[in-house]
């Protein structure tokens, strides 16, 4: 089959790698002109994923009628915050009635809507029984190195997850199914926050004791947002929740760990991402989980330490005496 990935960073590279390594054809569009010519002469991207070869079905273009026409598959894996903007130009050259796999984690600033939410709105309503999201634990480095990884799709139409299941699974590839979009969503996009939360902990010299709680308490949170928007508690112990979150929280690769780890020791936000090449979407997400919380009335206090952290430059000492000097409770009494 033909596929198209819109998004040319390392996570949209890393799946047209899969796809091309199942044997698709496979065409990224890019917004670099750059990228694209390197993905399609040298079958790398020298800029996000420097020195690993790609499957030689795997090119690059920044036409995205090129990239999008004849498409079996597409596959939309941007930063959140130009995901709406990528998606409307892509809207004239999307195929009809093909699987659309939202691959972006993230909860848009200005709407609260997660990804798979801002294709609905952006997509005519004959498109939506074709949209899923594909989340879970996933660097991808190690997915392009072929290293064993489970992710998880999410549907509300379990046909369309089994169909997208069967595409990308392969012997280091394996695909699960879910029919709670919320709750897979949700999951992929908070983890980030938290992640955060843990490289400031780890930044300023704390050690496993302190990152357990954080992550610990951070996933009971992150339950009580997305059961509060429909999610089942039971997807957020699995790969699009705690799997996900013991990857970020923890894995020398994280974006957003390394944000955390920057301003546990001392730098302040701007000069953190400024040495960054890539996103870490947990900054923005924590500006839209404060906002979201606050709309569904959700005591969240870890993220909102985050949230005061990044957006009201509370320093991280601040921060955690508030969150150590709260009210003594019972652990699931909020649940």
């Amino acid at each position: 089959m033909r596929a198209a990935v819109i998004g040319g960073g390392s996570w949209g590279t890393a799946l047209a790698s899969v796809l091309g390594q199942n044997g698709h054809d496979v065409t990224v569009w890019c917004h670099d002109g750059d990228v694209a010519a390197a993905l399609t002469e040298k079958h790398q991207n020298p800029r996000y994923l420097p020195g690993l070869p790609l499957p030689e079905k795997v090119t690059g273009t920044r036409d995205m009628a090129q990239a999008c026409g004849g498409a079996d598959l597409v596959v939309a894996v941007n930063p959140s915050h130009v995901t709406r903007e990528v998606m409307q130009q892509a809207l004239p050259s999307l195929p009809r009635a093909k699987p659309i796999v939202c691959a972006t984690k993230g909860i848009e600033n200005e709407s609260l809507l997660t990804m798979y939410e801002v294709l609905e709105d952006v997509l005519p309503a004959e498109l939506h029984p074709y949209v899923c999201c594909l989340s879970g634990p996933s660097f991808a480095k190690e997915t392009v190195q072929r290293m064993p990884t489970a992710v998880v799709v999410a549907s509300p139409w379990e046909k369309l997850a089994q169909k997208v299941q069967k595409v990308f699974s392969n012997d280091y590839f394996r695909v699960y199914t879910s029919i709670d979009v919320a709750g897979v969503e949700l999951g992929g996009s908070l983890k980030n926050v938290c992640a955060i939360a843990a490289g400031i902990s780890d930044g300023m010299g704390f050690g496993s004791n302190t990152r357990a709680a954080i992550m610990t308490r951070g996933l009971a949170e992150l339950v009580r947002l997305a059961v509060r928007k429909g999610a089942n508690p039971i997807t957020l112990s699995g790969l699009a929740g705690m799997g996900d979150l013991v990857l970020t929280c923890t894995g020398e690769l994280s974006r957003n760990r390394t944000v955390g780890l920057g301003l546990g020791r001392g730098q302040k936000l701007p000069e953190v991402l400024a040495g960054m090449t890539q996103v870490a979407e947990g900054v923005r997400t924590a500006k839209s989980v404060h906002d979201l919380a606050a709309k569904l009335q959700v005591e969240m206090p870890l993220h909102e330490a985050i949230y005061r952290i990044l957006y009201e430059d509370l320093p991280p000492k601040a921060a955690l005496q508030s969150l150590t000097s709260r009210e003594l409770k019972s652990e699931f009494q909020l649940h």
